[in-house]
């Protein structure tokens, strides 16, 4: 199990796009791996690979949750939403590159997903719930957009300055 450290907002890293990535090879399946078990650490439901430092379009998601609930993950390479519903929901979402801070967002509540799995398989699939939401969020995160540039921008300064606030006492604690 190789754990990848997660990049904090504010960082120039998570605001630029993602390149596509060429051929499922060892290396992909190798991060896919690492990003599972990063994300499951941290805890969260979702990864993108930009919040570990690479620059890649793929995600990891999982939003089967509860005690009892069986892990169901996906590995998204080159997601693209294929389409989105009028109707919208709102979650309150939270981001693992922004610890303990939430809010909540207005998305599409459902949206029709293509990515290409670890197999090099193109899969097609519909998301809604929890699970549109997620899928939404991370795929955001490879176009170098976050949940907190959908919020007013009162609400987004301060939680990007308690962000700034978090890294310098982390900066503090390991000097």
């Amino acid at each position: 199990m190789t754990l990848r450290p997660i990049i904090l907002h504010p960082d120039p890293r998570l605001k630029k796009v993602a390149t596509p990535v060429g051929e499922v090879d060892d290396t992909v399946r190798k991060l896919a791996e690492d990003m599972l078990d990063t994300m499951y650490d941290a805890p969260g439901i979702g990864l993108a690979a930009p919040q570990v430092n690479v620059l890649q379009r793929i995600v990891v998601v999982d939003c089967e949750k509860g005690e009892d609930a069986e892990p169901n993950p996906i590995v998204m390479i080159n997601p693209e939403i294929l389409q989105s519903s009028e109707s919208t929901s709102v979650y309150e979402e939270g981001c693992l590159s922004i610890p303990d801070l939430f809010a909540d967002v207005t998305r599409p509540a459902e949206v029709d997903v293509r990515w290409t799995d670890l197999e090099g398989a193109v899969r097609e699939a519909h998301f809604d719930g929890l699970w549109a939401t997620c899928v939404q969020h991370e795929i955001d995160h490879l176009d170098g957009k976050l949940f907190i540039d959908y919020l007013k921008p009162l609400k987004r300064q301060m939680m990007t300055r308690k962000m700034q606030k978090l890294k310098r006492e982390l900066a503090r604690k390991s000097a």
